[in-house]
């Protein structure tokens, strides 16, 4: 390893709380993960997670923002969502009905992270989806025949 380069990388941007951010947050995951087995689940899991901050909490009003941070060990791919906070939700998996509009993205997040991690804080909320990338930890989507872990 190279002495400047440290094991686990991390990358942050933090972005106005507009709707057409998230697509912004998407991409940028997507150009950090280029060639990455995660790649997908963690494009998915951001555009869901920063959906949420910007559709829910304050992250969404005039002058809002939330922060997006990536970090990338051997181990784990660890995708957080910090957001502006509200008094009014808390971030929870529902069971929306048939014709619900809203309601299923944390569950899909859910489904497609190893872990998820809510921690609250006076200046809002960070909601963490952990992928496992290390065949030293067998995840939800299996390892391949040569055993390397898929996500």
């Amino acid at each position: 390893m190279h002495e400047y380069t440290s094991s686990p990388r991390v990358w942050g941007l933090t972005c106005p709380g507009f709707p057409e951010e998230v697509s912004r947050a998407r991409r940028w995951t997507r150009d950090i993960l280029r060639g990455n087995p995660c790649a997908d689940d963690a494009e998915l899991i951001v555009s869901e997670l920063s959906s949420n901050a910007v559709l829910h909490t304050a992250s969404g009003h005039p002058c809002g923002s939330f922060h997006l941070a990536l970090a990338l060990s051997p181990q784990v791919l660890a995708l957080s969502v910090t957001d502006a906070g509200s008094t009014t939700s808390t971030p929870k998996a529902g069971h929306p009905g048939d014709d619900a509009v809203h309601g299923r993205g944390l569950a899909m997040v859910t489904a497609l992270a190893h872990r998820l991690v809510i921690h609250d804080t006076h200046e809002g909320r960070t909601v963490t989806a952990e992928l496992f990338t290390s065949p030293r930890h067998p995840g939800r989507h299996g390892e391949d025949r040569r055993g390397e872990a898929l996500c």
